[in-house]
C-alpha cells in the first residue's frame, strides 16, 4: 500500500478521533480555570473540525470513479505468535454514512448544550465528557477489526457511564450511571466471547480477513458460526437495549438532556445495529441467528411503545421510543434488509435528536419541568419549539412525506415479503408498533402543547435536577444557540427520507443485492402502495385515539384507565421487569457475595488466616518467652533437654545411617 501523505484521505481519517480527543485533554485537564467562552469554543472547534472532513469524505467517495473504501493503516498494534492486528480505520460507505450522522448530528448537539448547560456547574467537565464519548465513537465507527471496535465500544460504555452520572450528587443519576454501566457489561461479555471464537475459528479479528475468509467457504452454515453471531446479538442487545438488557436507558434520562440526545438517540445506541449490519457476511450463514434477532427486534419494538404509551415525564416517553425504534432496526437486519435498517438509523437520528433536544427546550421554558401534566398550552408560548418538534413527531409516527414514512415503511415492506418463517407476524407486530407509536407521540403532542395551561402551578415547584433561569423571566422561548440545531434536524426530520431509493442503491457496495434484493424484485410495486396506505390507517387510528383522549374529550383517558386498572398498573409499572430482576437476579446476586464472598471468603478465608498467623505468632512468642525467663532453674532444665534431644538424634540417626 502507498504511503499515506497530507494529500490521501487516508491521512485525514486520523484527525476524526484525534480532534476530539484533544478537546477532551484541554477542558478536561485546563477547563476549571478557563472562562465558559473558552470551554464551548474548544468543545465546539473539536468537533466542527471533525464533521467538515467528514462532509468532504462524503464528495471523494460519490465522485466519479471513487474508491469503495478508504483505509489508513499503522504499525502492527498486538503481534504475538502469528496473531496480529492493526490499528486501522476504514471508511467504506457504510462507514460513511455513521460517521455523517456521529459528526454532524453531534456538533449539533455540541452547540445546543452549549446554550442548554450555560448556567450549570461544571460546565467543562460536561464539554470534556462529550468530547471523550466522540472520540470513542468515532474509534467505534472507523474500527478496521473486531478489537478495535471492541475499544471504541468500552470507551462509549465509559464515557455514558459518566455522563448519565453528571449530576454525580443525584443519587438517582449516580444509580443510573451505574445501572447503565453494569448492563452493558453482561452484553460486552458475549462480545468478549464472540472474538475468542473468532481467534479459534479464523485466527484473527480483522473484518476484511474474517468475512472474505466465510465467502470464500459457501459451504460453512451455522455451527460455530451461529454460536459468534448469537455471542454479538448479546453484546448488541446490551448497546442497543434490546429485550432483555434494555432496562438501563429509560434511567439514563437522569442525564442531562442533551446527553439523552447524543447517546441514546443518535449515536452509542445504535452501535449494536452498526454491528450487526458491518457482520452481516457472518448473520447470513445463520438462519437461526437471523431469526433471534428479528424476535428480539420485533418484541422489544411493541413491549417498548406499550410502556411509552402511559408514561408521564417527556424524556421517559422519548426514552422508551427510541428503546421501541431500535426494535424496528433489529427487526429489519433479522428479516436481511440491512440498507433499511441503516436508513431508519438515519433517518431516526434526525428526529429523534430533534425530539429531545425540543424537550430539552420545554423543560428550559418551564425552569425544569419534565411531567406533562404539569405543562400545556405551549404552543403560543415558544412557537418555534412547538413547530420543531412537530416535524420529529410527525416523521417518528411515519407520517408522509416526513422522513419516518420512509424508513419505517421500507422496513415493513421489506418484512412482509422476506423469506422469515414468521414474516406476516413480524410484519403485524411492526404494524401495530406503528399505530402504538402514532398515539403516544401524539399524546405527548397534545399534552405538552394544547389545552389549558397548566404550568403555572407547578412552575415554581420543578422537580428536575436540570437547573435553569428562564423563570426570572416568565416562561418564554429557548435562546437561539439552541433554537438553531432544533431548526436543522427539523428540517431533515422532513427531507430526510426522499432519497430513499438512492439510499439503498449508495450502500450496495457494502451490502450487495442479496436474498433481499431478490425477493424485493418479485414483489409488485402495487403490494409496497397497499402496505403503505395500510400503515399510514393505522397511523391515523393512533392520531384519532390521541386526539380523542387529550384534546377533545380530556378525561376520557383517565376514566378508561380506571376501568381497565389492572392493564394500566401492568403498563405503568413497566410489566415489573426491573422488579423481577431484582428478585431473581440482583437479591440472590448480592446475597451470594455477602454470604460467600463476604463471609465465608473474606471473614473466614482472608481474616480467619490472618488471625491464624496472628495467634501462631503470639503462640510460638509465648514459648520463646520461657526459654529467656531469667530462672537459673529453668536455663539448666532448657539445657538437659536440649542435650537428651541431640542424644536421641545421634543415637537414633546413627542406626537409621547404618541401615
Amino acid at each position: 500500500m502507498s504511503p499515506q501523505t497530507s494529500m490521501t484521505p487516508a491521512y485525514y481519517l486520523w484527525l476524526i478521533p484525534l480532534l476530539p480527543f484533544v478537546g477532551f485533554l484541554i477542558n478536561g485537564t485546563l477547563g476549571r480555570k478557563l472562562p465558559r467562552a473558552a470551554v464551548t469554543a474548544v468543545a465546539l472547534f473539536f468537533t466542527a473540525i471533525p464533521a467538515g472532513i467528514v462532509a468532504w469524505l462524503w464528495s471523494v467517495m460519490t465522485a466519479t470513479n471513487a474508491p469503495e473504501a478508504i483505509h489508513a493503516v499503522s504499525r502492527p498494534w498486538i503481534a504475538i505468535s502469528g496473531f496480529q492486528v492493526n490499528f486501522d480505520f476504514t471508511v467504506d460507505h457504510l462507514t460513511l454514512i455513521m460517521l455523517g450522522v456521529v459528526t454532524g448530528v453531534g456538533f449539533l448537539i455540541h452547540l445546543y448544550s452549549a446554550g442548554y448547560m450555560a448556567h450549570e456547574e461544571g460546565y467543562w467537565r460536561f464539554f470534556a465528557y462529550l468530547n471523550l464519548f466522540m472520540f470513542f465513537m468515532s474509534v467505534l465507527v472507523l474500527a478496521s477489526s473486531f478489537l478495535l471496535l471492541f475499544v471504541g465500544w468500552e470507551g462509549v460504555g465509559l464515557a455514558s457511564y459518566l455522563l448519565i452520572g453528571f449530576y454525580f450528587k443525584k443519587d438517582s443519576a449516580s444509580d443510573a450511571g451505574k445501572k447503565a454501566f453494569i448492563v452493558n457489561r453482561i452484553g460486552d461479555f458475549g462480545f468478549l466471547l464472540a472474538m475468542f471464537l473468532l481467534v479459534a475459528h479464523f485466527g484473527n479479528l480483522n473484518f476484511t480477513d474474517i468475512f472474505s475468509t466465510i465467502t470464500q467457504h459457501p459451504e460453512w452454515h451455522g455451527g460455530f458460526l451461529t454460536a459468534i453471531a448469537l455471542l454479538l446479538v448479546v453484546g448488541a442487545t446490551g448497546k442497543s437495549a434490546q429485550i432483555p438488557l434494555y432496562i438501563w436507558l429509560p434511567d439514563a434520562m437522569e442525564g442531562p438532556t442533551p446527553v439523552s440526545a447524543l447517546i441514546h438517540a443518535a449515536t452509542m445506541v445504535t452501535a449494536g445495529i452498526y454491528m450487526v449490519a458491518r457482520c452481516h457476511t457472518l448473520f447470513d450463514r445463520s438462519a437461526t441467528a437471523l431469526i433471534v434477532v428479528a424476535i428480539i427486534g420485533a418484541a422489544t419494538a411493541i413491549v417498548a411503545a406499550s410502556i411509552g404509551m402511559v408514561q408521564h415525564d417527556i424524556k421517559r416517553v422519548l426514552a422508551y421510543s427510541t428503546v421501541s425504534q431500535l426494535g424496528y432496526m433489529f427487526l429489519a437486519c433479522g428479516v436481511g434488509a440491512y440498507a433499511a435498517g441503516i436508513f431508519h438509523l438515519l433517518t431516526h437520528a434526525f428526529f429523534k435528536a430533534l425530539l429531545f433536544l425540543a424537550a430539552g427546550s420545554v423543560i428550559h421554558a418551564l425552569s425544569g419541568e419534565q411531567d406533562m401534566r404539569n405543562m400545556g398550552g405551549l404552543r403560543k408560548r415558544i412557537p418555534i419549539t412547538f413547530w420543531t418538534m412537530t416535524s420529529g413527531v410527525f416523521a417518528i409516527a411515519g407520517i408522509w412525506p416526513f422522513a419516518g414514512f420512509f424508513s419505517k415503511d421500507e422496513i415493513l415492506y421489506q418484512t412482509f415479503i422476506s423469506d422469515n418463517p414468521i414474516a406476516k407476524l413480524l410484519w403485524l407486530v411492526g404494524l401495530v408498533t406503528a399505530g402504538m407509536t402514532s398515539f403516544y407521540m401524539f399524546r405527548l403532542w397534545f399534552k405538552t402543547f394544547f389545552g389549558e395551561e397548566r404550568f403555572e402551578e407547578a412552575a415554581h415547584d420543578a422537580h428536575s435536577h436540570e437547573s435553569h433561569d428562564s423563570h426570572a423571566h416568565g416562561v418564554h422561548e429557548s435562546p437561539w444557540v439552541m433554537l438553531l440545531p432544533l431548526v436543522i434536524l427539523g428540517i431533515l426530520s422532513l427531507v430526510g427520507g426522499w432519497g430513499h431509493v438512492a439510499f439503498g442503491n449508495f450502500l450496495d457496495p457494502v451490502f450487495g443485492s442479496g436474498a433481499v434484493a431478490e425477493v424485493a424484485t418479485t414483489a409488485s410495486h402495487s403490494l409496497e402502495l397497499t402496505l403503505a396506505a395500510v400503515s399510514l390507517i393505522v397511523v391515523a387510528i393512533g392520531f384519532f385515539f390521541a386526539w380523542l383522549f387529550y384534546y377533545k374529550k380530556p378525561g376520557t383517558a383517565a376514566a378508561l384507565a380506571l376501568k381497565v386498572k389492572p392493564i394500566y398498573s401492568l403498563l405503568e409499572n413497566k410489566y415489573w421487569v426491573d422488579e423481577i430482576y431484582g428478585a431473581v437476579i440482583v437479591t440472590p446476586l448480592l446475597m451470594f457475595t455477602r454470604l460467600i464472598l463476604g463471609g465465608l471468603v473474606d471473614t473466614g478465608l482472608v481474616n480467619g488466616s490472618g488471625a491464624l498467623a496472628g495467634a501462631t505468632t503470639r503462640g510460638l512468642s509465648t514459648l520463646t518467652r520461657r526459654v529467656q525467663s531469667g530462672n537459673i532453674r529453668s536455663y539448666a532444665g532448657w539445657l538437659a533437654l536440649g542435650a537428651a534431644a541431640i542424644l536421641v538424634v545421634m543415637i537414633f540417626g546413627r542406626s537409621l545411617w547404618v541401615h
